[in-house]
């Protein structure tokens, strides 16, 4: 069993080969817990709650206030949490496929299955918006016209994504011998495009 983990940012890369003579090979990219703003979440809430407490109970204001201040908690904390992704894993089983699966923080999974027979080619694509640029890997499906996103949630940095990229190449027979450079130069597989 080899067993390979990267921490960069918020994010921390975990490669799983637990079935050797399989060659099932597990990808995980899983978001790390950041505690501040946990702690950050529960004063905002206190302090919301407890002024709404204190206006209702001392002041005697009316309950519409109470009500309010507990939308405006839950509005606050959803802001903050708006993506619950605990972790994405990408599963590759080079004679059957690959399974995409999403955890949520709530224990809910979402898993998608590609067989590979489907899979014509895994790309890393550079993203640029208005706001922001970052990278993300997607597979060319045949018959469809729209990539399909191996990490649907999270934006993982490019050298997270490398050794997936590289791994479903070699599963699906299109090879990693493609040069490559860490900061995402030229490379035979790498795509630039641009969201509107």
């Amino acid at each position: 069993m080899g067993e390979n983990s990267s921490a960069h940012g918020k994010f921390t890369y975990f490669h799983d080969q637990k079935y050797p003579h399989e060659a099932i090979d597990i990808h995980h990219i899983e978001v790390r817990s950041n505690s501040a703003k946990g702690v950050f979440i529960s004063l905002v809430a206190a302090t919301i709650l407890g002024n709404a407490f204190y206006l209702l109970l001392v002041k005697e204001k009316s309950v519409t206030l109470l009500f309010s201040s507990l939308l405006l908690w839950a509005f606050l904390r959803k802001l903050l949490l708006r993506k619950p992704v605990k972790k994405e894993s990408v599963v590759i089983m080079p004679t059957l496929g690959v399974q995409l699966e999403t955890l949520y923080l709530s224990g809910r999974i979402i898993r998608q299955f590609v067989p590979v027979s489907k899979i014509l080619k895994p790309v890393l694509q550079e993203c640029v918006t208005p706001i922001t640029c970052y990278w993300s890997l997607s597979l060319v499906l045949r018959e469809e016209e729209e990539l399909t996103l191996v990490f649907k949630e999270l934006r993982p940095p490019l050298k997270m994504l490398i050794p997936v990229w590289k791994a479903l190449c070699a599963a699906t027979g299109e090879g990693s011998s493609h040069s490559y450079t860490e900061d995402g130069g030229d490379a035979d597989g790498v795509q630039s495009e641009i969201n509107p």
